[in-house]
């Protein structure tokens, strides 16, 4: 086309681990492995939050929409990154791209805020018992979900947008999925606009419900240090650390790809980590909060219960 520099590319080539060909048969099993337990475990706890009444509360809510945010996130790209693996031709059409894109950014965009928001409702729990089913009623429970999944969802259209209309120089991503900094790095020219928006959403949904969570902890903290009673203590512990601990992991392995300083070496260390950070993580969550928390250790052997030992005929 006169007057244009560059290839409005209707497919990309994926680098992934095309570099370490024995490595991709090790990686095929770990992922594979990884993957269906993220499907069996968040499934599960997405199942006993909706048959269980005692976990109709806004903590397992949340709980169930941030199982559900961690299988969309998943299953947007390893099932790519399996295939790849075992392909020659490492290859994605530009929808594909796109829709793959904006599902990862959309869904760990929502479960930032969405972690800002369980703090918050840890908060409430714990500095304010006696008022708690009053300030995170349905209603407002709801509200908050929303605007999680709202804010997640509009900064990742905003980004993909704008992403995938930046003139691209090639069609080899080195990444094994369409990872937005991966591509941006395609680009012909670097955009002020582009880079202004990316720094915007990442302050916007990294240190600022960082900075939430940091604030809900610091009350938590001194609210759990005055109580008198070793038991109350520990029930009070119990209740956080697994969301805590989730915390610890979801923005450890985001700040270290996206805060990072970049180096010649860093787009290895960065699909290492992404891949950790792909499938680790959301397999870890529901494992986290079924070993720290007793009600949903009794729901999810209740829910078993009922699989693996049909009721039998009581009219006999």
């Amino acid at each position: 086309m006169h007057g244009e520099n560059f290839t409005r590319w209707s497919f990309f080539f994926l680098e992934g681990f095309s570099r370490y060909p024995r490595l991709e048969i090790v990686l095929f099993v770990f992922s594979l492995v990884m993957y269906v337990i993220t499907l069996l475990g968040n499934s599960s706890l997405i199942s006993i939050t909706l048959l269980d009444s005692r976990l109709q509360t806004p903590m397992y809510v949340f709980l169930g929409n941030l199982s559900f945010m961690d299988i969309c996130y998943t299953s947007a790209s390893i099932p790519t990154l399996l295939v790849n693996l075992l392909s020659s031709r490492k290859t994605i059409i530009f929808s594909g791209c796109a829709v793959q894109m904006y599902l990862a950014l959309a869904m760990g965009s929502t479960e930032c805020v969405l972690l800002a928001v369980m703090a918050y409702d840890r908060y409430v729990a714990i500095c304010n018992p006696l008022r708690y089913s009053i300030i995170m009623n349905r209603q407002v429970c709801l509200q908050m979900a929303t605007v999680s999944w709202v804010t997640g969802c509009l900064t990742a259209l905003l980004e993909t947008t704008f992403a995938l209309q930046t003139p691209l120089c090639g069609n080899l991503i080195d990444h094994f999925t369409c990872e937005i900094l991966a591509v941006l790095k395609l680009a012909c020219t670097s955009s002020l606009l582009v880079d202004v928006i990316m720094l915007v959403v990442s302050i916007l949904l990294l240190p600022i419900p960082m900075l939430l969570i940091c604030i809900s902890y610091v009350f938590i903290l001194s609210t759990i240090l005055r109580i008198s009673s070793a038991e109350g203590r520990h029930k009070a512990f119990s209740t956080c650390g697994a969301h805590l601990t989730v915390v610890i992991l979801y923005y450890g392995a985001a700040l270290s790809m996206y805060l990072k300083p970049s180096s010649s070496n860093s787009q290895e260390i960065d699909k290492i980590i992404s891949l950790l950070y792909g499938v680790l993580t959301p397999m870890l969550n529901p494992i986290i909060y079924s070993l720290r928390n007793k009600e949903v250790k009794d729901a999810m052997k209740k829910l078993l219960g009922r699989i693996l030992l049909p009721p039998t005929h009581e009219s006999l």
